[in-house]
């Protein structure tokens, strides 16, 4: 098979080059990248820094994915501040049989594509304005993808995996569950705990639920995990904010049963770690504001679920991040 790794940062690197290491003599394995990072890769290969070394895969990489061509599956892993160039860029990727994986975090475009309720086909305007990834994307060949581990890119085409394996993949509509179980076995056998959803999106709500709070308020902080869920007023804040996550969830058929409490027990347990957006305000890179918050309110405003707690989150991380050049003005 072709397969393409659309974005080659911490999460995409890594799922890069395992595939390559594991599924590349019997696959054609791409990467799309760009400026430094597309530099290194062609000068040095990615490197993997873990537990047992660095470990250099070379692998074809390109910044234009016209060079590269259709592909049988491509695997989006950029933030969501990348979409709006990606909708301008990928369609010489797909073809009409391309399984397209959603590697992200926070909502993605397609949340609501094909859905009933009372959001049923709402397009977002916070993540497809006008609404060029869905014409550029069918929904149709998605495949969504929750990425449960860490991992950091502190330099160019170097990736440091951190804790976690899982991702959990399912089909944004379903229809078609052999293409499910054909990028769960590669990802598996990549040595991914790859595992397959009948429920993807209430398993993309449920880790929004977790991280929609630790995220910005982490970033505009400076502070890690522990700090954050250490002081009682911030903590009281998060668990304001999760309660009316939980309740637009309840409205759109995304039901958490977990407590916000138990939820923060979990993510002590982690321990002292930095967050995707913290790590992402250190390196001056563009905060994903509106996949993760900004979204939620926008949903929360559809099915008419007050959202005091986090309209003052946005309010507070979108000027944070104008202020120092990481959002739109």
């Amino acid at each position: 098979m072709k397969i393409t790794i659309y974005g080659a940062g911490a999460v995409g690197g890594l799922i890069a080059a395992r595939l390559f290491q594991h599924n590349g003599e019997n696959n054609q394995i791409s990467i799309i990248a760009r400026g430094r990072t597309l530099k290194a890769i062609r000068e040095s290969g990615l490197r993997i820094n873990d537990q047992t070394g660095i470990h250099t895969v070379m692998l074809e990489s390109d910044e234009e994915p016209s060079r590269i061509g259709v592909q049988d599956i491509v695997i989006l892993a950029v933030k969501a501040t990348a979409l709006a160039d990606v909708a301008t860029r990928i369609a010489p990727l797909l073809g009409p049989e391309t399984i397209v994986v959603t590697a992200m975090n926070g909502v993605p475009w397609w949340f609501f594509e094909g859905s009933e309720g009372p959001c049923s086909n709402l397009r977002l305007q916070s993540l497809d304005p006008d609404g060029l990834l869905s014409r550029v994307i069918p929904v149709q060949q998605v495949i969504g993808c929750v990425v449960h581990l860490s991992s950091s890119s502190p330099e160019p085409a170097v990736i440091h995996p951190g804790f976690g394996n899982r991702l959990v993949l399912g089909e944004a509509i379903t229809g078609k569950p052999e293409r499910l179980s054909l990028v769960v076995a590669l990802l598996a056998a990549a040595g991914f705990d790859a595992q397959a959803s009948t429920g993807i999106h209430r398993d993309i709500w449920y880790k929004l639920w977790g991280n929609m709070t630790m995220n910005p308020l982490s970033a505009m902080t400076g502070a890690s995990a522990d700090k954050v869920l250490d002081d009682p007023l911030v903590r009281d804040f998060c668990l304001k904010a999760m309660a009316e996550a939980a309740a637009i969830g309840d409205r759109i058929g995304c039901h958490i049963e977990q407590s916000g409490e138990e939820r923060m027990r979990l993510t002590r347990q982690l321990g002292a770690f930095k967050t995707s957006m913290l790590q992402d305000a250190e390196a001056g890179r563009a905060l994903e504001i509106d996949a993760l918050v900004g979204a939620v309110r926008e949903i929360g405003l559809q099915v008419q679920v007050p959202t005091p707690t986090i309209d003052a989150l946005l309010g507070l991380v979108r000027l944070y991040a104008r202020s120092h050049a990481l959002y739109p003005q």
